[in-house]
């Protein structure tokens, strides 16, 4: 009986450690708390905090919408960073060399969340949401969640475009009324394998280099310049643009729709809690108010997929393929000479 309670007296000073002490042990003691007060806890600890620093990839506006509604929520500061998936990535990896933790949540495209995984930059967490959320949106190791889906998705100008004549599969992309009309974003290589893997390697790669032989493309850096350009009229149907940023567009009154030919290529963005966060309560509270349904609703109202089986999006039931981010990684140089040599150097 004696080992127990040492046992627990150790966790329970684990859980309630400082979190000044950035311990990696103490952060993962309450990240892996799961007691019926788990959430009182977290309050409890993350109002004492007073404040988190997050980096993330996504807009400030979008993050300002999550941001707002957990900060009145809790009376929490979230202090936040911004640059792209690669310099997040780099600029955690960087400090964490250098002995400096900063960030205590990071967000950022899954493939960079798995690199930090790696890296040893996460701790495991266990969530009481995980078990709402879609298969494939909480890997094994749980040192990150996938809160939102990146859905690729096709956009057309509607003023040169007729619904009647979108393409119901990619082979119908070889017709020649769509020479000089089509546009891809620069770094699509993940969505590429994900539709070539689909259609069969050797089938699907032929297919592309016939479509860029014969209809040309247009190759653009930036989903949300591509995007545009479709609104204006400079690339009438691209292949790859995100579908939040598209219905954005769209409900703003710009001549643009979109859909998806099947199955719909997901890339998954999500967060992780920095294994050394030095506000591990806050950090834990924000984490799980992400994947909450009243976190994911908020996403949802920005037009994003949630990963949430609880909410309702416009994408309905379409059958939708995420993206593996560790295979990602395993495999991108293969994914990115195949689509630089068949896509982006062939490019019109």
């Amino acid at each position: 009986m004696r080992q127990y309670l040492l046992a627990f007296a150790f966790l329970f000073s684990l859980i309630n450690v400082p979190a000044s002490a950035a311990d990696p042990a103490a952060v993962a003691a309450i990240a892996q708390y799961e007691g019926a007060d788990r959430l009182q806890r977290l309050i409890a600890g993350a109002k004492r905090e007073g404040e988190l620093t997050l980096y993330t990839s996504a807009t400030l506006e979008d993050m300002a919408a999550i941001n707002s509604a957990f900060e009145k929520k809790y009376g929490v500061k979230v202090k936040i960073w911004r640059a792209g998936a690669d310099k997040v990535l780099q600029r955690v990896v960087t400090e964490a060399q250098g002995g400096r933790f900063d960030a205590d949540v990071l967000e950022a495209g899954t493939p960079a969340l798995e690199s930090m995984h790696r890296e040893k930059i996460l701790t495991a967490v266990k969530s009481p949401h995980h078990a709402d959320l879609l298969a494939g949106a909480v890997p094994a190791h749980h040192e990150w969640v996938g809160s939102r889906l990146n859905v690729f998705v096709h956009a057309y100008n509607t003023k040169l475009v007729s619904k009647e004549d979108l393409p119901k599969t990619y082979e119908d992309l070889l017709n020649p009324k769509w020479k000089g009309k089509l546009g891809i974003e620069s770094a699509d290589d993940d969505w590429f394998a994900g539709i070539i893997t689909t259609l069969g390697e050797a089938k699907g790669l032929k297919l592309f280099r016939d479509i860029v032989a014969t209809n040309g493309i247009s190759v653009r850096k930036g989903h949300t310049l591509l995007t545009n350009l479709v609104a204006s009229g400079e690339v009438p149907f691209a292949l790859t643009v995100y579908n939040f940023t598209a219905e954005q567009l769209k409900q703003k009154g710009a001549p643009l729709d979109w859909y998806v030919m099947s199955p719909a290529i997901a890339r998954a963005n999500g967060l992780g809690v920095a294994r050394r966060a030095a506000h591990p309560y806050a950090a834990l509270l924000y984490y799980d108010f992400t994947i909450s349904e009243e976190g994911q609703q908020v996403l949802a109202q920005r037009d994003f997929v949630p990963t949430s089986k609880k909410i309702q999006t416009p994408l309905g039931r379409t059958p939708m393929k995420l993206v593996d981010a560790a295979k990602v990684l395993d495999e991108s140089a293969k994914w990115t000479r195949l689509y630089d040599e068949i896509i982006v150097k062939q490019a019109k």
